[in-house]
């Protein structure tokens, strides 16, 4: 385990493109929305920007680490470097939505504690551990895979009362986003969570990640599935609710 080390330049790269796509989405592509949902229209764009981005990111680095090693990697694999920079990637985009909603809306408690766990994980397997970024990678992948459709969901959600086509996409969109997102984050997710927590209780991992950081890093992923399945069981609740509404209306 070494000191955390800041010697490169994808960090500060990354966090760039983060600001200058929110400041964009904010005085530009959203500048005539209502204040309110222009500041969350702005943190969908950016999060667009980079859910479907780090998909391709972290497949790409997990093939690549696959084909070039000798052996399959592992949960407790030494981190490479295109494992490192999908994490900076991810860090500067959560780094960037915390600031986000520390100043419109700071009393979003548990987004925000979301971010500044995920950020914890991601920079402890980054700059600290500097291993097990293998199955970080791969839970990023189930929890990003789901974000164009969610994030689509999201911004037609915000202007359905005032805008038809808005109603329509959100109303199209709904059940096939849920679908996927419950068979994603309600049942794959879970199953990897599990061989995760399979691999480190039986100490597989050695001394490449010590206990303190596995036990939180699995702490943080099972409360995150766990927010999930809650989340998407209540919109699943939300969508029967508002169908056997419409029913008795037609």
């Amino acid at each position: 385990m070494g000191i955390p080390s800041f010697q490169t330049l994808t960090l500060p790269t990354f966090i760039f493109f983060f600001v200058s796509s929110y400041l964009l989405a904010y005085f530009r592509i959203f500048h005539n929305w209502d204040p309110k949902h222009r500041a969350e229209a702005s943190s969908c764009f950016i999060s667009l920007t980079h859910g479907t981005t780090a998909v391709f990111m972290a497949i790409h680095a997990l093939t690549t680490h696959t084909t070039k090693s000798p052996s399959p990697p592992t949960f407790s694999s030494p981190n490479t470097f295109l494992h490192n920079t999908v994490l900076e990637f991810s860090i500067s985009y959560f780094s960037i939505d915390l600031l986000h909603y520390l100043i419109f809306f700071p009393n979003d408690t548990l987004f925000i504690l979301h971010h500044l766990a995920t950020l914890y994980v991601f920079f402890t397997c980054r700059f600290i551990v500097q291993h097990g970024s293998f199955a970080l990678l791969v839970l990023l992948i189930l929890a990003e895979i789901t974000s164009f459709c969610q994030n689509v969901w999201t911004l037609a959600g915000y202007r359905k009362a005032d805008l038809p086509v808005a109603g329509k996409v959100f109303d199209l969109i709904s059940l096939p986003f849920f679908a996927f997102y419950t068979i994603v984050r309600g049942i794959i997710g879970p199953l990897f969570v599990y061989k995760m927590g399979v691999f480190y209780i039986n100490q597989m991992a050695g001394d490449s990640i010590p206990v303190w950081a596995w036990v939180s890093w699995m702490i943080v992923i099972v409360t995150a599935i766990l927010i999930s399945i809650v989340w998407v069981f209540d919109h699943w609740i939300d969508w029967f609710k508002r169908r056997k509404a419409r029913n008795k209306l037609a």
